[in-house]
């Protein structure tokens, strides 16, 4: 069985999550999504306002049809260390700091790395953008 992990904070749940989730399941036969805590969500995005607590938005998530399991995060490093999966997939934009030592610890570890493109025309940023009129 072929383990796929994701990870994203996943507030403003949308048409281009929903697609992230079934590309990545695609990747393989299971498919954990690893949902940022709300204090990690404000250290990595500072100013970030949160429309749902971590509870709410584990919830949301693994309402999905793709998605297998929900775990909680604090960062990617540490996702990838805490999961079991052959295959990270990630979206081109997740590149800061924590990312970098997550795909790191993915090559040092026989694991896959899929940067999966994102969905265009849809964004969380659009959708607050759009919102704030």
């Amino acid at each position: 069985m072929k383990k796929i992990l994701t990870v994203g904070v996943f507030d403003l749940l949308h048409f281009g999550h929903i697609e992230l989730f079934r590309k990545a399941k695609a990747l393989g036969d299971f498919l954990t999504v690893a949902v940022q805590d709300d204090e990690n969500v404000v250290k990595f995005k500072p100013g970030t306002k949160l429309t749902y607590n971590t509870d709410q938005r584990c919830y949301m998530v693994a309402s999905i049809r793709h998605v297998d399991d929900v775990v909680v995060y604090s960062s990617a490093e540490n996702a990838v260390k805490e999961n079991d999966f052959d295959v990270f997939a990630k979206g081109p934009d997740q590149n800061n700091e924590s990312f970098q030592a997550a795909i790191k610890w993915c090559e040092e570890n026989g694991k896959e790395v899929v940067i999966l493109p994102r969905t265009e025309g849809i964004s969380t940023s659009l959708i607050k953008q759009i919102l704030k009129g």
